[in-house]
């Protein structure tokens, strides 16, 4: 199994809170960091925007990713979300572990 961090930007520790806490408890995520504010500058409908942001790295598997995705998708208060699922390149033995056993497992 491949594990894979999702990058999702939230205007809101309360917004990305409650996307987090949607994610562990659907089981699509074992862990979900709410990153502190950050400055993000972006091109939003042709103006260059300047807006605080929070970040979520979403820990999931490789076969949740696209569940995880609409997810996000569907609670996320931006008309285009920010979703980017970068595979890991390595992970400890453990911690793979410990994410298989709190992620819903793989349908046959």
């Amino acid at each position: 199994m491949s594990i894979f961090i999702c990058l999702v930007a939230c205007p809101s520790a309360e917004v990305g809170s409650s996307i987090a806490q949607l994610l562990v408890d659907k089981e699509l995520a074992a862990c979900v960091q709410v990153l502190p504010p950050m400055r993000s500058v972006y091109r939003w409908k042709g103006e260059v925007c300047i807006d605080e942001e929070v970040l979520l790295l979403i820990k999931t598997a490789d076969h949740l990713t696209d569940e995880v995705r609409r997810v996000v998708e569907e609670h996320h208060p931006y008309e285009v979300p920010e979703f980017v699922a970068i595979e890991s390149a390595e992970v400890s033995e453990k911690y793979a572990a410990w994410l298989t056993t709190n992620v819903r497992a793989k349908a046959n």
